[in-house]
């Protein structure tokens, strides 16, 4: 019995290691696929930043430019291509160059800061453009696969999973960024801009930020989000959305103060600021007014109040939800569109 047994063991071991194989080879050979479509659709952005609006301009002998790369890639047969705001912003010069060495100088079609996307243009032929996958599909644990540029090694696979969906992240303007996706595939200065795809080399995200000194922590703004924003800044070349013209922060609620005024909220928005633009009327509200609803929809934080000030919000008359002198009242204002 014993001898059996052990011929047995070493059988189970035997097909238990072959399949392990054969699973190793699966997924080697959908990255390897996956990498060879891809590659050549993603290209270098270079570019030499205006001296006079980086923050290291002061620390660098003679303001000379800051030089840097980033990542990108092509949406479109006729050129236009995708990437980080924060790589394509505030540029001098921009040089894209593909993956079979020709370089250009791109057309900027559109900037959006609140996302961090742009859009530029190549004259170029012999493009080959990537497709968007649908994020709203995603699953957590799904293969994601990164392409891009780090530290200036082109054309860099790396590979990970979707570790989760709907973060946010907070862009260079302050507002969030909803639909973030968070990915542990490998990410570095170099990559913003690049694709993050799925196993069918479709985009799922454009990656964007990592946080610094932790493991595996990267996101991508999400394919769906960039396919709206793309689509906006081509017909456009902007992004419209609402404003009402003040400046707030986020402030607690006591119980009392909740309870009284039978509020869904436990926080709001404290009007700091107020001033006037061309388009806004805002004359009804006030400084030290506390915003805690609009057109019906809880606001608990700023972050609410940027996610529902939308492009239909703009010349639209608005009703707010407010506590002025801790007593619920509503307003009436009128977004104008921010610049």
């Amino acid at each position: 019995m014993e001898l059996i047994s052990n011929y047995t063991d070493r059988t189970n071991a035997t097909y238990f290691n072959n399949n392990e194989d054969e699973i190793l080879d699966s997924y080697s050979s959908t990255i390897v696929d996956v990498a060879k479509k891809v590659s050549r659709s993603v290209v270098q952005v270079s570019v030499v930043k205006n001296a006079d609006k980086t923050p290291q301009s002061k620390q660098r002998p003679n303001n000379r430019p800051l030089e840097a790369n980033g990542s990108g890639f092509i949406i479109s047969t006729d050129g236009l291509l995708i990437t980080n705001n924060h790589v394509a912003g505030d540029c001098e010069k921009i040089t894209i160059t593909l993956q079979d060495g020709r370089t250009y100088q791109p057309i900027v079609v559109g900037l959006d800061p609140y996302t961090d996307l742009a859009v530029l243009k190549i004259d170029a032929e012999g493009l080959k453009a990537l497709s968007f996958a649908d994020s709203d599909h995603l699953q957590v644990g799904q293969m994601a696969i990164a392409v891009g540029n780090p530290f200036g090694f082109n054309y860099t696979v790396t590979a990970g999973v979707v570790s989760a969906l709907g973060r946010t992240l907070r862009s260079e303007t302050g507002r969030m960024i909803d639909n973030v996706i968070q990915t542990d595939a490998a990410l570095n200065p170099g990559n913003s801009g690049g694709p993050l795809v799925n196993s069918r080399g479709e985009v799922i995200g454009v990656n964007t930020a990592i946080i610094a000194m932790a493991q595996g922590l990267c996101f991508a703004v999400s394919s769906n989000l960039t396919r709206y924003v793309v689509g906006k800044l081509v017909l456009e070349g902007k992004v419209k959305r609402a404003f009402l013209g003040i400046a707030g922060q986020t402030v607690n609620l006591s119980e009392r103060i909740v309870s009284y005024n039978k509020l869904e909220v436990k926080s709001g928005v404290y009007v700091a600021e107020k001033d006037r633009y061309e388009g806004v009327y805002n004359t009804d509200l006030f400084r030290s007014d506390i915003i805690v609803g609009l057109n019906e929809n809880p606001i608990q934080s700023v972050d609410d109040l940027h996610r529902l000030l939308d492009e239909n919000m703009v010349g639209k008359v608005v009703d707010l939800a407010v506590l002025r002198n801790n007593i619920k009242i509503r307003v009436q204002v009128i977004p104008g569109e921010l610049a």
